[in-house]
């Protein structure tokens, strides 16, 4: 999402870099491309103008003027009023209220409000430490109900059970009497969606806000949408005292202007950002992170939370503890970093977030192509004996043939593995070597910004 606009403006960037110094002139020759990839991201208008016109006022101030160079002070402008187009900072769930804190899911049809729900009551539970209780006010949608109690099994939190026959308010005053003798802290109400907005649909949700008081109305609105999403989000805001929005499939191919649009229409936050199927898949929108993704810039405190999410303590120990001994590091052991990797979300996803190259090089590689990789390392490793993996200079040609007829792949493929093991292994004696670390963070020097 959003890697045209980042092109687009990464070639802004690029045409200053032979002028000398900001002028009026390449400031509206910059602001006049900055335009059109805004308006291709599929940003709304009276947004674009907005912005447009406070970034050429502060590219032209004094406050500029002092930078090194064009390209940099544009650079910084621009990522400074993106930041504030977004909402400045992350707005936190508010859940200071008498348990249970109810929140209302609101949202046409196919948004993903259901699948948020799960990803929600995953957050809550595992990252505050909440009781939660969800509950379907969906009686419309087929199979709806059954939607949700299948992922509250999955999550192992509690679902209350509702009935297409009932209706939505009484199913939702039932759940929160529950929640109430229960002594849960969080209820999740999913609501029904339509394909459009409708006035029975509108009504409906009134209803429902009004009997329960929730402290967090949050619209779920898709990302794919991309200025019908803003129109819808309008027309919600309208209806309901919204709190806050939640932006899904973020992961899509879509021009994703509802991400720079929807906090500047509506003027309430963007509290979190949907991507993927997986229940994993919801992130806290931090507004400066999302800009600095936006420019190419990286966003490597999301890349650092997902590594820390997705870290295995107690293994990450045990590996220190063998590289130490002088034990080394085999392909049972690279194996095992290659699960770590998936349960992060997979390489391309951890590569979006870096800066520079390497984000640039992961939207040229597909998710699912990279997905069989893993899955084919994994298959070869697996088709190895234990002393094969223990000691990988024993696999020679006629071994390398029954690994490759064990695991369906050529011999070249076991190979190549072969070889992306010696690299790794090379990589993984800097850390045991005297001086290792710093001479690994010396070469990282420049990747990462601060470093």
């Amino acid at each position: 999402m959003l890697d045209n606009l980042t092109n687009r403006l990464s070639g802004v960037i690029k045409t200053l870099r032979g002028h000398a110094r900001l002028t009026e002139d390449n400031i509206a020759d910059a602001m006049r491309e900055v335009r059109m990839a805004l308006l291709e991201a599929d940003v709304a208008l009276p947004v674009v103008k907005n912005f447009v016109a406070s970034v050429k006022e502060r590219a032209l101030g004094q406050e500029v003027m002092g930078s090194l160079t064009p390209g940099q002070a544009i650079i910084g402008v621009v990522h400074e009023e993106l930041v504030k187009l977004m909402g400045a900072q992350n707005d936190a769930l508010n859940l200071a209220a008498v348990p249970p804190a109810i929140i209302l899911m609101a949202g046409l049809q196919g948004a993903g409000k259901t699948t948020t729900v799960g990803k929600l009551a995953k957050l809550l539970k595992e990252k505050h430490k909440k009781k939660v209780l969800v509950v379907s006010a969906d009686v419309y949608r087929p199979a709806a109900i059954e939607q949700l109690q299948t992922l509250a099994k999955q999550l192992d939190v509690e679902f209350f059970p509702s009935d297409p026959s009932q209706k939505p308010v009484a199913i939702a005053l039932a759940a929160v009497d529950h929640a109430k003798r229960h002594f849960f802290d969080v209820l999740l109400v999913d609501t029904a969606g339509r394909l459009a907005i409708d006035a029975a649909m509108m009504e409906e949700i009134k209803a429902l806000h009004a009997a329960l008081n929730p402290v967090e109305t949050l619209f779920v609105v898709d990302a794919m949408q991309g200025q019908d999403a803003v129109n819808t989000a309008q027309a919600f805001n309208e209806a309901l005292p919204l709190t806050g929005v939640v932006l899904t499939k973020l992961d899509g191919d879509s021009r994703g202007g509802a991400a720079l649009s929807v906090r500047h229409v509506t003027g309430k936050p963007i509290k979190f950002i949907g991507v993927g199927e997986k229940l994993t898949g919801l992130e806290p929108f931090h507004p400066e992170r999302m800009a600095s993704r936006i420019l190419g810039m990286g966003d490597v405190l999301s890349l650092i939370e997902d590594v820390q999410k997705g870290m295995d303590q107690a293994e990450a120990l045990k590996m220190a503890k063998k590289l130490k001994s002088g034990k080394g590091f085999d392909l049972e052991d690279f194996k095992a970093q290659i699960q770590q990797m998936r349960k992060m979300g997979g390489m391309v996803s951890l590569m979006e977030k870096m800066p520079g190259q390497l984000g640039q090089l992961a939207k040229g590689v597909q998710g699912a192509e990279a997905d069989k990789a893993v899955n084919r390392i994994e298959g070869i490793i697996n088709s190895m004996t234990r002393e094969e993996r223990a000691k990988p200079d024993l696999i020679k040609a006629s071994r390398k043939r029954r690994i490759a007829a064990g695991s369906g792949v050529t011999v070249q493929e076991v190979n190549r593995l072969l070889k992306q093991f010696e690299e790794t292994q090379k990589m993984m004696k800097q850390f045991t070597a005297k001086g290792g670390i710093s001479k690994l963070m010396r070469g990282m020097k420049g990747m990462l910004p601060g470093m």
